[in-house]
C-alpha cells in the first residue's frame, strides 16, 4: 500500500457515536473526538428517535414527529459545534426512527463509510447499558464493524492518555 492510500485510509476512518439521553454519551463523544483527530477520521453521530405512535389525529401525530426530529436536529446541531472544536472537522449527521438497536445495526450494514462503533459502558451497577448488552451478546455477529466500548466514568486525562 502506498503512503498516499495508508494517509487516505486514515481520513476514511470514521468514528460513530449513538447520541442518546445517557450521561455516558459525552464520554464516547470525547473518546470518539480525540481518536478522529489523533489519527485524521471523523466522527458520526447517529440520533434513533422513537416512531410516532398510534394517534387517533393524523396530523397530531405528525406534528409530535416533526418536534421529535426537531429536537434531534437541534442536538445534533450543539454537538456538531463540539466535535468541530474537538477535531476541526464537521461530523457526519444522521437521524433515524425506530429502535435504536435495529437502527443502529441497519446503519452499520448499510454504510460503508462507518468504521468503528464507539460506546460507553454505563457506571452504575446494573450493568453495562442495554445497547452494549445487546450487541455484545446475542446481536454480536450482526456487528458489521469493530466496537470499542469505553469506560463511562474515564477522566479527561484518562481519556487523552489512551487515545
Amino acid at each position: 500500500m502506498s503512503e498516499a492510500q495508508a494517509a487516505q485510509d486514515r481520513r476514511d476512518r470514521v468514528f460513530l457515536v449513538v447520541v442518546d439521553d445517557s450521561p455516558e454519551r459525552r464520554t464516547a463523544l470525547r473518546y470518539a473526538c480525540l481518536r478522529a483527530r489523533k489519527s485524521g477520521g471523523r466522527v458520526a453521530l447517529l440520533r434513533v428517535i422513537e416512531p410516532a405512535g398510534q394517534v387517533e389525529w393524523a396530523g397530531v401525530g405528525a406534528m409530535l414527529a416533526e418536534e421529535r426530529r426537531q429536537d434531534a436536529e437541534k442536538l445534533l446541531s450543539g454537538l456538531a459545534a463540539e466535535v468541530n472544536e474537538l477535531t476541526g472537522g464537521i461530523p457526519i449527521l444522521l437521524i433515524r426512527e425506530g429502535d435504536p438497536r435495529d437502527e443502529l445495526l441497519a446503519l452499520l450494514e448499510e454504510d460503508p463509510r462507518i468504521s468503528i462503533l464507539v460506546l460507553a459502558a454505563a457506571t452504575g451497577s446494573g450493568g453495562p447499558g442495554p445497547l452494549i448488552s445487546a450487541l455484545a451478546g446475542r446481536y454480536a455477529a450482526k456487528l458489521a464493524v469493530p466496537m470499542t466500548i469505553v469506560p463511562g466514568d474515564l477522566s479527561e486525562e484518562a481519556l487523552e492518555r489512551v487515545t
